[in-house]
């Protein structure tokens, strides 16, 4: 069973990684670097995949039969957030440009994927 703490590692690392490279691609494509809410959208990401995996880890012996309900709910939270403070910052001037897409959809994805594979392995151990 993966651990609070070694998931936290992993969440970290992947976004640290994944963030360096998002940079590292908008630096050679000489675009501004820090704009589009990027470093928010990368911490936003993180806690909440953070605190999905922590009430996932909490409820697996008590509610086993809905974590995958749980899972979703998650999700969801993550999208309404989106669409509370992000979305209307992005289209302020009337369209969303695909930095601003990016800005929030690769720390989402990276983080959706780490939950992912992490929770898998949490419900399998459940299963033996």
């Amino acid at each position: 069973m993966i651990s609070i703490f070694t998931f936290s590692i992993r969440l970290i690392s992947a976004l640290l990684i994944v963030f360096g490279l998002h940079v590292l691609v908008l630096n050679l494509l000489e675009y501004a670097l820090f704009n589009n809410l990027i470093i928010r959208s990368y911490l936003v990401n993180l806690v909440i995949a953070f605190g999905i995996y922590v009430a996932m880890y909490k409820l697996k012996d008590i509610q086993p039969n809905n974590l995958g309900f749980i899972f979703m709910m998650g999700s969801l939270v993550k999208f309404g957030l989106f669409f509370l403070f992000f979305f209307p910052v992005y289209k302020a001037d009337g369209e969303m440009t695909s930095l601003e897409f990016s800005s929030f959809f690769i720390p989402y994805a990276t983080s959706l994927i780490i939950e992912t594979i992490t929770l898998s392995k949490l419900l399998n151990n459940l299963k033996e």
